[in-house]
């Protein structure tokens, strides 16, 4: 098992609001480059996502659930079939049903991630991506970035973080943007 964090970051490593979702003044930053980046399998997840996991948190879950159920694509129907884990302290199984293959993580989510046998896939959500980060549990990055400095926002890698050594697995440009991969170096 594997946990992969996948994530639209800019240049400068923000983070926040990469589709305008969420109404921030510089909202829709990876959008603005045209659909190529951004459509069907662009972290290269492959068989991953078929087998895997997705680990989503209340606000992705919630914009993904009101997203993929309409689209009748190829890759929507992948990201409509993947089991998803939902951590939420506030949304109850009966909203989770908004979404084919969706429920809330039982217990705490450090145990529920170690317990998985599944490759894990966490996507957004960067209050889960902390709290693995802080575990020491995320094996893989896979960050598409976009050419914006947006010099404010959220960051993946906050300056008061921890400190890791990765190891980049590939780069791919896709579109306007970047395709990496890192995977954490040996323990």
């Amino acid at each position: 098992m594997s946990v992969i964090v996948i994530e639209f970051t800019t240049l400068d490593g923000i983070v926040t609001d990469p589709d305008g979702s969420a109404g921030t003044p510089l909202g829709g930053w990876a959008f603005r480059h045209g659909p190529k980046p951004v459509a069907g399998d662009k972290f290269r997840l492959g068989r991953t996502l078929d087998e895997g996991v997705l680990l989503l948190g209340r606000a992705t879950w919630q914009l993904f659930s009101q997203i993929w159920p309409g689209r009748d694509d190829p890759f929507a129907a992948r990201m409509n079939t993947v089991p998803k884990l939902v951590a939420s302290h506030t949304l109850t199984h009966a909203d989770t049903s908004a979404w084919a293959n969706s429920q809330l993580l039982d217990g705490d989510l450090v145990d529920a991630v170690k317990r998985e046998r599944r490759d894990v896939i966490v996507t957004g959500s960067l209050s889960i991506v902390d709290r693995l980060r802080a575990a020491d549990m995320i094996d893989e990055y896979r960050l598409l970035t976009f050419p914006t400095v947006l010099g404010t926002g959220r960051q993946l890698f906050p300056t008061d973080g921890h400190h890791a050594e990765l190891e980049c697995l590939s780069a791919e440009q896709i579109g306007a943007a970047l395709l990496t991969r890192y995977r954490r170096t040996a323990r």
